[in-house]
């Protein structure tokens, strides 16, 4: 299932919420379908049903949901009912699906609407080998032995099409090219055999970077904190995990600045495994639903690995197959005030 965040320009749907968008291109409002099914049933406050049935944010749906999936699928199927019968809106005339092939009031936003906890990890061997060469240094035994990570801040996320801010304080900015993961369970300690299970679906990540404060934060030995937590990027959609018939994907990952070729690689290449990494995070702590795990920088995946540089108002298109183009341009250079 394919699954995004959109807003409307109408009256009644102003607001961010989740969506599911089928093979057709018609994008379908579960928790509409659920209202419509209320308003036929004659309930007055069909609107709270829906909402506590199938909220309209994805983050409180993993929240809430035993099985988040199963709930959307019910929303589907509604759908399917009511298209059969030839209805398509509520009493007040909005729609609960729109054929994005004619649409063009629709706008899509990041798809996770509020991250719990943001981690990013450090698994393809050749992305880390290069910044490691870059430094005269050997990867450190230690890599090979933990899936590392660091904790971002979950503010500055924006999704597709959205200006990438360019920090005042920094000349050197850069993109990288990540898959990322949405948790859809709690766990605690959970095992590499069931990690698999804990996984809502895959997106893309640009994990934006202020190269030249990255280096003056990690020569300390922190951070990385003012270098990453100004601006990241998730979308444009969410694929499901069940559409990779509970496997881990391995699919073709592409950057293209200006429509030039930059990067490519494979996410099956991390030297890790997803089931490793999301262990790994939960011993002796929680993951929760709604958090998000990036696999870091795929293999020639940034900048820093190829030496060839984004400038101000350059377009980044992040492409992942079956998932979707996260395209955004990146913003003039703040002014410190």
């Amino acid at each position: 299932m394919k699954i995004c965040n959109y807003s409307y320009s109408s009256p009644f749907l102003n607001q961010r919420r989740i969506g599911i968008i089928t093979k057709d291109n018609v994008l379908i409002d579960p928790s509409l379908c659920f209202q419509l099914e209320y308003q036929r049933e004659g309930f007055a406050n069909f609107e709270e049903r829906a909402e506590y049935r199938c909220p309209t944010s994805l983050s409180r749906l993993l929240k809430t949901s035993e099985k988040p999936l199963d709930t959307l699928n019910e929303g589907y199927a509604l759908f399917l009912f009511f298209q059969k019968v030839g209805i398509n809106q509520l009493a007040d005339g909005t729609p609960i699906s729109f054929n994005l092939k004619s649409e063009k009031n629709i706008r899509f936003h990041a798809p996770l609407d509020k991250i719990s906890t943001y981690r990013d990890f450090y698994a393809h061997e050749k992305h880390v080998k290069k910044g490691f060469e870059k430094r005269k240094e050997p990867v450190p035994p230690a890599w090979y032995e933990i899936p590392a990570y660091y904790k971002g801040a979950t503010e500055g996320f924006i999704g597709p099409e959205e200006e990438v801010l360019w920090p005042s304080y920094t000349n050197i900015l850069d993109y990288e090219l990540e898959m990322a993961i949405i948790i859809g369970k709690d766990g605690k300690n959970i095992k590499e055999g069931d990690a698999l299970d804990h996984i809502f679906g895959y997106t893309i990540l640009n994990d934006i970077s202020a190269r030249d404060i990255q280096k003056k934060e990690m020569s300390i030995r922190l951070g990385p904190a003012k270098g990453k937590d100004f601006c990241s990027v998730i979308g444009p959609f969410i694929i499901t995990a069940d559409e990779f018939e509970g496997k881990e994907p391995n699919l073709k990952m592409q950057a293209r600045i200006n429509g030039e070729l930059w990067s490519e690689g494979m996410s099956g290449d991390s030297h890790y495994t997803w089931a490793q990494m999301v262990a790994h995070a939960s011993s002796e702590e929680f993951v929760v639903a709604g958090d998000l795990m990036g696999s870091g920088t795929v293999g020639t995946g940034c900048g820093l690995e190829i030496d060839k540089w984004i400038q101000p108002e350059d377009t980044i298109e992040l492409e992942i197959e079956n998932i979707g183009i996260l395209r955004n341009k990146i913003g003039k250079k703040q002014q410190r005030l």
